[in-house]
């Protein structure tokens, strides 16, 4: 478990390195709202947009999840419950008038990085 980096992962940093070529600038691992512990992997204050970019087998991707072998029943209640956690930071973020952008590890950069685009640029 300690060779899983909580942050500057490979994905986490090509999303960094196309959301910064196209102009945009952030904070990085950063709690958006005082008093809740979670933290947003990319976090634009001014615009009130957090962006996290969620791994497949920690946040149960429909397409690339897969079940753990050994002690499964650990495994899949730590994947609901992060998924559980998930909704509960997205609903809360809503309600403080945050904009969420949720992008799965597997999703092309550039790709993620225009849905961020979009998302700032449209809140500002």
């Amino acid at each position: 478990m300690q060779g899983n980096r909580g942050r500057d992962t490979a994905p986490e940093l090509a999303l960094r390195r196309a959301v910064h070529a196209r102009g945009l600038r952030y904070f990085v691992d950063r709690a958006p709202l005082k008093g809740v512990r979670r933290r947003a992997d990319l976090v634009f204050p001014r615009a009130r947009v957090a962006v996290f970019l969620d791994g497949c087998f920690w946040h149960g991707c429909p397409e690339h999840h897969t079940v753990s072998k050994t002690n499964a029943g650990f495994w899949a209640e730590k994947v609901r419950a992060n998924h559980a956690r998930d909704r509960d930071t997205d609903a809360r973020l809503a309600a403080a008038g945050w904009f969420v952008v949720r992008v799965w590890e597997h999703e092309d950069p550039e790709d993620a990085a225009r849905m961020v685009e979009d998302a700032v640029r449209g809140r500002r």
